[in-house]
């Protein structure tokens, strides 16, 4: 009885240990932002920012696409060994009519040293009932994080 009232003492004071500062674990090294070069992309460039919890946006400028407008993309990673796979989707509409066009869900896989990554970007595009209406094979996909002078 003793051994189990020491262990429930213990515990909370052990989780606030892990809650003061250098504590935490470290943050996989994609976590930050980062310029993009996305070669099969109708705007070759564009923002990605990695979060810690596995969440990512991704923003490229919307007049990039001239018969689209694109939503900034929002989507979610995994870190796989050395590699970090994941996938983000974004809403488009047509630019005359501003109805709905479609859904894109866009999967990459990459591998970060230091301050740079790279690896590939596909992705599928989805009409406003789901019949896939564009299939991107990968292409190249090439980041330099953003870091301060």
């Amino acid at each position: 009885m003793k051994k189990i009232l020491l262990t429930l003492g213990v515990a909370p004071l052990f989780i606030a240990l892990l809650a003061l500062p250098g504590c935490k674990a470290k943050p996989d090294p994609i976590v930050g932002a980062w310029f993009v070069d996305d070669a099969g992309a109708p705007f070759q460039y564009h923002m990605y920012v990695f979060n810690a919890d596995g969440t990512m946006q991704q923003a490229n400028p919307d007049a990039g696409d001239a018969t689209t407008s694109d939503s900034d993309g929002k989507g979610v990673w995994v870190a796989e060994g050395n590699s970090i796979k994941g996938k983000w989707m974004e809403i488009t509409a047509d630019r005359m009519t501003h109805k709905y066009v479609s859904r894109g869900e866009l999967t990459f896989e990459i591998k970060v040293n230091g301050d740079n990554f790279a690896g590939t970007l596909g992705g599928r595009f989805y009409d406003p009932a789901g019949k896939e209406i564009q299939n991107f094979p990968p292409s190249p996909l090439n980041g330099k994080r953003v870091t301060l002078p």
